[in-house]
């Protein structure tokens, strides 16, 4: 709510003992309606304007219930709960919702879009993440950017598997990206398995080495990146904005400040996982009796890639140089 038309739960509890209705007009004169209301029969509901092109915001939750009605010839839409032991609750998410509408100037469905998915990301983060994986999501927000440029924020976020734990952190319609980040100033990167490195099926692999280094006033933050993809999402595919966000809510994303700035090293190296390409796989054990191998469930190793060229014939996506989003 603006900081001037602000309702204080005390003065809504109060109107609710009563039973007496109430309206509060939240948006500054001429801009679209957005209201606070108490009902008779002892209900709270925010009222937002919507335009002409304007679409109903859809609820991913059973018990905020979203409505279009119509108050004195304008669609607006009502925001509302039947759960009345979770009023006090409900009464702040409709203040952050207001908020981002009077002051941020989202419309009605992007406001409460990010509100429902801030307070669901609070809710169920995970332990925060180390630098390595820190600047391992640099990377893959990187490509994730690249590819967007490419195919669009849609598919791009399709293709996006980091997060969610499968082989290769991109499968795309027609090939498979490996994204690994390094901060030493040699390009090198720690690969975790024996499969890591192994195309899927017949899909081309292609590994995309980056490079980055602490950067001052001119680097990035994690928080900053992420922040930048939520924003041009919002703007440029909100259809694909929840799946971004359930992405996004299996990461520990960094809480509160933020002060790790990140800027590229060098221009990312982007290779093919040919015969060529210093990778181990399973073979690697075929000199040791049966018996023995089959112990042996999984190795990490570490490569070096510092001087290779990089490879020809890199999808689109990953030709041009890229930085962080």
């Amino acid at each position: 709510m603006t900081a001037d038309s602000r309702a204080t739960w005390s003065e809504i509890e109060e109107y609710l003992a009563s039973g007496r209705g109430a309206s509060f007009p939240l948006a500054a004169p001429g801009s679209p309606r957005v209201d606070y209301v108490v009902s008779d029969d002892r209900d709270i509901a925010l009222h937002l304007q919507l335009g002409p092109r304007q679409r109903l915001p859809s609820s991913p939750h059973p018990l905020i219930h979203v409505e279009e009605i119509a108050y004195r010839g304008l669609r607006m839409a009502r925001l509302r709960t039947t759960q009345r032991e979770l009023f006090r609750d409900f009464h702040d998410l409709l203040c952050a919702v207001a908020d981002r509408v009077t002051v941020e100037g989202r419309t009605p469905e992007q406001a409460f879009g990010e509100t429902v998915r801030a307070w669901r990301a609070l809710l169920e983060r995970p332990r925060e993440l180390s630098t390595e994986k820190r600047i391992g999501l640099l990377g893959e927000l990187a490509v994730l950017g690249s590819l967007a440029k490419v195919h669009g924020w849609g598919k791009a976020i399709e293709a996006w598997k980091g997060p969610i734990g499968e082989e290769h952190d991109f499968s795309t319609d027609g090939y498979d990206v490996e994204v690994k980040t390094t901060s030493s100033e040699a390009r090198q990167h720690v690969i975790r398995g024996f499969s890591q490195l192994t195309p899927t099926s017949d899909r081309p692999l292609w590994f995309v080495s980056i490079q980055v280094t602490r950067g001052g006033a001119d680097g990035k933050t994690l928080a900053e990146c992420v922040r930048s993809v939520r924003n041009t999402v919002e703007d440029e595919a909100p259809a694909v904005a929840d799946h971004l966000e359930a992405l996004l809510s299996r990461l520990a994303l960094p809480r509160g400040q933020d002060n790790e700035r990140w800027q590229m090293r060098s221009a990312p190296l982007v290779l093919t996982t040919d015969d060529r390409f210093p990778s181990l796989d399973r073979s690697v054990l075929g000199g040791l009796p049966r018996e023995v191998a089959d112990r042996i469930k999984d190795i990490d190793y570490r490569i070096d890639l510092t001087g290779l060229p990089p490879a020809p014939g890199a999808p689109a996506a990953l030709r041009e140089r890229f930085g962080l989003v």
